[in-house]
């Protein structure tokens, strides 16, 4: 683990059986993680991709929450769509000059506040900018990984 401890930690214990199924217990609540019927799993829950940008989206609005109470806008609403791509190749073992991860992620939100369009512009900016998630994507974040 690294030797630099945010100020927050954050911790997450998964487990997976027999099955592609993947679950978790965070705080009060059960997670589960689990793949297609198509792709060999149960279809339980979505897949860790999903997840992925599903967290990016929750974070998004999150922090978009909290901006506009801070500034005293009032968001009625905010809508985030994610779509990114990846070069299932490498993922399956396979031979690629890609990486593995996401080539892209496109980020659309549709806000309900009494902001013009510039306006709207400047304020995703300001909360994809305080967003962690958004932050772990754009830069690089060490990740170390072994045996427990």
């Amino acid at each position: 683990m690294s030797q630099n401890r945010p100020l927050k930690t954050i911790s997450v214990t998964t487990k997976m059986g027999a099955s592609s199924k993947v679950e978790a217990s965070i705080r009060d609540h059960r997670v589960v993680i689990d793949q297609p019927r198509n792709a060999g799993g149960t279809d339980e829950g979505p897949t860790p991709l999903e997840y992925f940008l599903f967290s990016l989206g929750g974070c998004i609005a999150t922090i978009a929450r909290l901006a506009a109470s801070q500034q005293g806008i009032e968001l009625r609403g905010i809508e985030v769509q994610l779509e990114a791509g990846l070069n299932l190749a490498g993922l399956l073992g396979k031979p690629t000059e890609d990486r593995v991860g996401f080539q892209y992620i496109d980020v659309k939100a549709t806000l309900d506040a009494d902001l013009n369009e510039q306006q709207k512009v400047a304020f995703l900016d300001e909360v994809c900018e305080r967003c962690p998630l958004h932050d772990n994507i754009r830069f690089n974040t060490q990740v170390e990984h072994g045996l427990s």
